[in-house]
């Protein structure tokens, strides 16, 4: 079994080729389509199920059980999601550069069965536990908090569980897509109906973690729902294997991260060079894939030619000189960054659906009849406004938005995203004004108010999501190089890793700068509706330096290749010239005929 190598050329076939599980051409007949597309979606939907099983019904579980403080565990499972995120730039690279997005998933897919496992046997073994706290103790804050050993192996499971679903979550997708081949009309049809059932899939991955395996986890234990999400990873890492001989398969050709550092550590390096005294002069400019550009300069030092690779076998070699075209793509990325940063603390409000608002669901009425809800549960409403707004973006606001703007786009992807923004503000100041109808009922009426209520922000930052999600995809994917198509994800996945860390940091901040006085364990003697206004405002300012910033963005165009030479560029610009003076001289002579 080959299992593609990487960069293989032994065989006489391109690094471009689709080969078989042997290394050998595909033949349609036999591989792709959509059943091993279909084997490839079960991992993303058993990753979804311990995901949001876990993330969604962890904050309950460290203040009830553990006794760990809700500020506390509020930056322990915006770090665990953050660093799940972040680590998926990892495994783009590990699959682009080296490995493969089968032998990624596969390897992602047998880490994360390895960290659900230990998390089931850190949340089972009861010596893992603090003892148990009663009602009065923990009004008090008597209750003993967990130490560092119980701690270890809950940190060593989630910390498992974070590159493996990174691995998945960064590759899943594009392995799914490899399976159709896009020169043929009728396989590029069923690509895109893969597509939208693949989101559709992470939808009901989701459904089932946060309502089935929440409850179990809450009423039965939360070692037989971990053990649950366990068990449903090593099924699909099962299948996914039981697949491979109908698989088609890419080898890596280099992940587009080793050219962008390159590019900037040899401008560093070469950072006293002098310029060339024109663009023709540096490296490959004649068989450049983009124009030359101005901005970023100092980069363009990555692409001189000194004395060291002044010679022609030098010219080739990467980690001496960067092309033209390499220095002209490090620019297009960097010229994202602006409008990334700006999509940062979206991210960072929906992190608080997964900790201050589930929070909140414990200190409120949840019962419908007979049947309590599992906090975790409510999730449920981001999900499903999730689901319904991406279907109404599509079927209802975009055709509407194309008759009214004329524009075959209908909604631009920076008018998603300032949608989403607008939406997640109005989240905020709809959270702060519930949870403070909560505390004063809660205080001066001994009366809970019904959980419900926390629909206004789930549908709000649901709907939001909706919009931005798409928009920054959208965004990236449209804006970046056409060489570097696989930086859209890892973009598009650092901004919801750097919304986490940037939830993680404010709470840290707040509850030291407020002496914890606003982010309390008992939320009737903290003040998280003075949280909520802070993240309003700091989304409104931000929402007005993305305005600024998406005003001033210029969308990618393909303009025309400059000329090769500067003696090509000489005589284009003497024939300019010569146009320009014949144009000036004939509406002269207009002039000098008209009454």
């Amino acid at each position: 079994m080959v299992l593609v190598g990487s960069h293989g050329e032994k065989d006489g076939l391109n690094d471009d080729a689709v080969l078989d599980y042997r290394g050998n051409p595909v033949d349609k007949s036999k591989t792709g389509g959509w059943l091993p597309a279909g084997l490839i979606l079960g991992c993303e939907l058993s990753e979804r199920i311990c995901v949001m099983g876990i993330s969604m019904n962890l904050v309950p579980y460290l203040v009830g059980d553990l006794h760990i403080s809700a500020a506390k565990s509020a930056t322990m499972v915006t770090n665990f999601m953050g660093t799940l995120n972040l680590l998926g730039l990892l495994g783009g690279f590990l699959a682009d550069g080296k490995l493969s997005r089968y032998v990624t998933v596969a390897i992602s897919a047998a880490i994360t069965s390895l960290g659900v496992i230990l998390l089931t046997v850190a949340t089972t073994i009861p010596s893992m536990r603090p003892p148990p706290c009663d009602d009065y103790r923990r009004q008090h804050h008597e209750c003993i908090e967990a130490n560092g050993r119980q701690l270890a192996l809950l940190y060593v499971a989630l910390y498992t569980i974070a590159p493996g679903c990174g691995g998945i979550k960064s590759n899943v997708s594009s392995f799914g897509s490899d399976q159709f081949d896009v020169t043929d009309p009728k396989e590029e049809n069923a690509m895109i109906f893969f597509i939208s059932r693949f989101y559709f899939g992470i939808s009901i991955g989701s459904l089932f973690g946060v309502i089935v395996l929440v409850y179990i986890q809450d009423n039965i234990g939360r070692g037989l729902g971990y053990g649950i999400s366990a068990a449903t990873m090593v099924i699909a890492l099962a299948v996914l294997l039981c697949g491979t001989p109908w698989y088609r398969f890419k080898r890596p050709q280099g992940s587009p991260l080793t050219i962008l550092w390159r590019v900037l550590f040899l401008a560093l390096k070469k950072r006293n060079q002098s310029y060339p005294s024109h663009p023709s002069l540096l490296n490959d400019y004649e068989n450049r894939k983009v124009p030359h550009t101005k901005r970023f300069k100092c980069l363009d030092k990555a692409a001189v030619l000194d004395d060291d690779c002044a010679a022609s076998t030098n010219k080739n070699k990467p980690c001496v000189v960067s092309t033209v075209t390499q220095v002209e793509e490090v620019k297009m990325v960097l010229k994202l960054l602006p409008i990334w940063s700006t999509c940062i603390l979206f991210w960072t409000i929906y992190s608080q659906m997964t900790t201050f608002t589930i929070h909140q669901a414990t200190a409120m009425h949840r019962t419908v009849g007979s049947f309590v809800i599992p906090a975790g549960s409510f999730s449920a409403f981001l999900v499903i406004t999730i689901l319904l707004f991406t279907s109404l973006n599509e079927k209802v606001f975009v055709p509407l938005a194309r008759k009214l703007t004329h524009n075959v786009q209908g909604i631009t992807c920076l008018q998603r995203i300032g949608i989403g923004l607008i939406l997640s503000i109005a989240a905020m100041v709809g959270a702060a004004v519930v949870e403070k109808e909560r505390r004063e009922r809660a205080i001066q009426k001994e009366i809970k108010l019904s959980a419900f209520w926390l629909f206004i922000q789930f549908f709000l930052v649901g709907s939001g999501e909706a919009f931005a999600y798409v928009g920054q995809l959208e965004f990236f994917i449209r804006e970046a190089p056409d060489r570097m198509k696989s930086m859209s994800t890892g973009l598009f996945l650092s901004t919801i890793s750097m919304g986490f860390f940037v939830s993680s940091l404010l709470v840290y901040i707040v509850d030291h700068a407020t002496k914890k006085s606003w982010l309390r364990t008992n939320l009737n003697k903290g003040k998280l509706n003075n949280f909520y206004w802070l993240l309003a405002a700091l989304g409104f300012i931000n929402l007005l330096v993305f305005l600024i910033l998406a005003s001033r963005h210029q969308y990618r165009t393909h303009l025309p290749i400059k000329p090769e030479s500067r003696e090509e560029e000489l005589k284009s610009l003497n024939n300019e010239m010569i146009e320009d003076v014949e144009k000036k001289a004939s509406i002269q002579s207009l002039k000098n005929i008209e009454p």
